[in-house]
């Protein structure tokens, strides 16, 4: 099954506290599970240009894109890409 990231940045959605952004990723994994053919793997808060990672596997490109839609309609901008665990990644380059 394809990995993905999407690296988020808060933009437009006013939030009261950080409680409630903490609980706003509660909301984004339910939903994403629940509503899209996704599984989501790992999440992470970061410093820097990003202020989260979200790491989940999906059918196709197709899901990937709903994922990244829905993480954005909750006032959160991603940049998503395709990922590929770096064990596999060395098998890859052996064939080339």
């Amino acid at each position: 099954m394809p990995k993905y990231a999407a690296m988020t940045t808060v933009t437009d959605r006013d939030f009261q506290n950080v409680q409630e952004l903490a609980t706003l990723w509660g909301e984004i994994a339910a939903e994403i599970e629940t509503n899209h053919d996704a599984e989501l793997k790992e999440s992470y808060a970061t410093l820097g240009e990003y202020d989260f990672i979200v790491i989940y596997d999906v059918e196709d490109q197709d899901d990937a894109f709903q994922v990244a839609l829905s993480i954005e309609r909750h006032g959160l901008d991603t940049q998503t890409m395709a990922i590929e665990d770096t064990d596999n990644f060395a098998e890859l380059v052996d064939d080339i």
